[in-house]
């Protein structure tokens, strides 16, 4: 894992925005006791993907630490994979907002109003 590599947002295709637009669509919260989301495959496998790389991100972070990597070259890397969770939180929230909340607001349960900005300050904290 190089730092130059990851010092800056990797830039997004358009083509992939679009597919997760579209993917969006297919995210829904269950109307059960337990709520759950119900992503789509496509979703799923975006996200499981994005996720895999995030893993392989701490262990590169690990190994720079036992190869006595420079400080500021870690920190780099450590920014890197917490903008990728930040990514991630992202999407799992525009799905949310566009399904879960949006339906819960048109049944007349505004209580989840507070449930978004409760998850809103804690995206905000990072």
């Amino acid at each position: 894992m190089t730092t130059e590599k990851n010092e800056k947002e990797p830039e997004i295709n358009p083509s992939v925005i679009q597919e997760e637009e579209r993917v969006m669509d297919h995210v829904a919260c269950s109307d059960e006791q337990v709520r759950k989301s119900h992503h789509s495959d496509n979703v799923k496998k975006n996200l499981v993907t994005r996720l895999n790389r995030i893993e392989g991100q701490i262990r590169g972070i690990k190994g720079l630490i036992e190869r006595d990597t420079y400080c500021d070259d870690v920190i780099t890397q450590i920014s890197a994979t917490q903008s990728a969770l930040n990514s991630v939180a992202k999407i799992l929230l525009e799905g949310h907002m566009k399904t879960c909340v949006l339906d819960r607001i048109q049944e007349g349960d505004t209580e989840v109003l507070d449930e978004v900005m409760v998850t809103i300050q804690k995206l905000m904290k990072k």
